[in-house]
């Protein structure tokens, strides 16, 4: 009995010291001098963040803006007599040349005309040649005093009377010739036709407002835009010292569709908008801007050579102002005040506050503080886009026409 009693008490008490020793032994191995150490020998850890390295470039000064396209020229196609179509030469929407033929009109009425004017002028000239023969055989009489003087007075007054006759029949004779060319209408441009507006067996009346058809001219076409007027000075100085470049895109900015230049500013500001006008010329090959089509456009004002720009993303705002994390040679960071001057879409001019050659942190400051120490990651450094030099070249020789 003592012997069972024993070992029923020794199993309990034999695990809680097992386990307590456990314990003892994770605590000691835990808090162990040594192993602290070795840990604080370690130093805090470094935060990962993406760097630029800060460098001069030259930086294109955008000024921003909305426009519409409008064709250079629009012709509405009208008939200048009255008559029945009996041909329509052009398709809705087909691109037309100057000079072809788009309707033809019922000629037999004009060319009636016309033949009737002859016919008037070839009477007339009979008339005209038989009175010239009468005035020469009374001068002949009236030397030898067979004829009166005021015989050959009143045929010399017949002849001027039918040689004027004569210019005017002349004149109808033009004017029935450009009514019957009027039958036949051709295209005053090269452009695209829109809607057709008269079938063939309809009547057209020289009064008609609403025409045959418009065309537009495509190629080259502009876009009108504004700007504020405190950017008057600025953009005449631009056009003054040469071609200024103009950048046609989407409505939303993300699609470049076309690159030109600026053609002409408006001579006035529209004082109730504080804004003035201005339009572009571009060359539109691809017929990527259409009339009527809203646009965003970007004229280039003035290139910044040699300017100190770094990414928007490493512009921070802080409560005294701007400032960017810059890293040392410690890979420790610190906070460093900066101004800045002209913003683009990826770069933004720094005019005071860094220096060529500085690293900034664009890409994980949210865990940034003063002297922190970083794990750095150098990353390429974005561009302003320009309008490249070939097409600047190539828009210089385009002139509105």
């Amino acid at each position: 009995m003592a012997a069972l009693s024993s070992s029923r008490l020794r199993g309990p008490i034999g695990y809680t010291a097992l386990v307590v020793v456990i314990l003892v032994a994770f605590a000691g191995w835990h808090y162990w001098p040594g192993r602290n150490a070795s840990k604080q020998s370690q130093g805090p850890t470094a935060v990962p963040v993406t760097i630029q390295t800060v460098q001069k470039t030259a930086f294109p000064v955008y000024l921003n803006g909305l426009g519409t396209v409008e064709p250079y020229n629009t012709v509405t196609v009208r008939s200048r007599v009255d008559g029945q179509v009996i041909k329509v030469g052009f398709r809705q929407g087909q691109m037309v040349k100057e000079g072809d033929v788009l309707v033809e009109i019922d000629p037999r009425p004009f060319q009636a005309a016309l033949e009737q004017a002859q016919a008037k002028q070839a009477q007339d000239e009979a008339n005209l040649k038989n009175a010239q023969l009468d005035l020469q055989r009374y001068s002949t009489l009236a030397q030898s005093q067979f004829a009166s003087r005021q015989q050959v007075d009143t045929q010399q007054s017949t002849v001027a009377s039918l040689t004027a006759q004569l210019k005017g029949d002349q004149a109808t004779i033009d004017n029935a010739t450009t009514q019957l060319s009027y039958t036949t209408i051709r295209s005053p441009l090269t452009g695209k036709t829109g809607f057709r507006l008269v079938d063939p067996g309809n009547i057209v009346h020289a009064a008609d407002t609403n025409g045959i058809v418009t065309i537009v001219k495509l190629q080259p076409i502009s876009v009108v835009f504004t700007a504020p007027e405190e950017q008057v000075g600025e953009i005449n100085n631009a056009q003054s010292a040469g071609t200024v470049p103009v950048m046609a895109q989407s409505s939303d900015g993300t699609k470049v569709l076309a690159q030109g230049h600026l053609a002409v500013v408006n001579n006035q500001v529209d004082a109730a908008s504080g804004t003035f006008r201005m339009k572009a010329t571009f060359d539109n090959k691809d017929n990527a801007l259409w009339p009527g089509l809203s646009v965003s456009t970007r004229l280039l004002v003035n290139t910044l050579k040699d300017s100190i720009a770094v990414a928007n993303d490493a512009i921070q705002h802080g409560p005294d102002g701007l400032y960017v994390f810059v890293v040392g040679d410690d890979n420790k960071v610190a906070m460093r005040n900066i101004k800045v001057g002209a913003e683009g879409d990826a770069l933004t001019v720094v005019t005071s506050g860094l220096k060529e050659g500085e690293k900034v942190v664009v890409s994980g400051q949210y865990r940034l503080g003063k002297g922190t120490l970083v794990a750095p990651r150098e990353q390429t450094a974005p561009s302003e886009t320009a309008v490249p030099p070939d097409k600047q070249a190539d828009n210089a020789t385009d002139k509105a026409p």
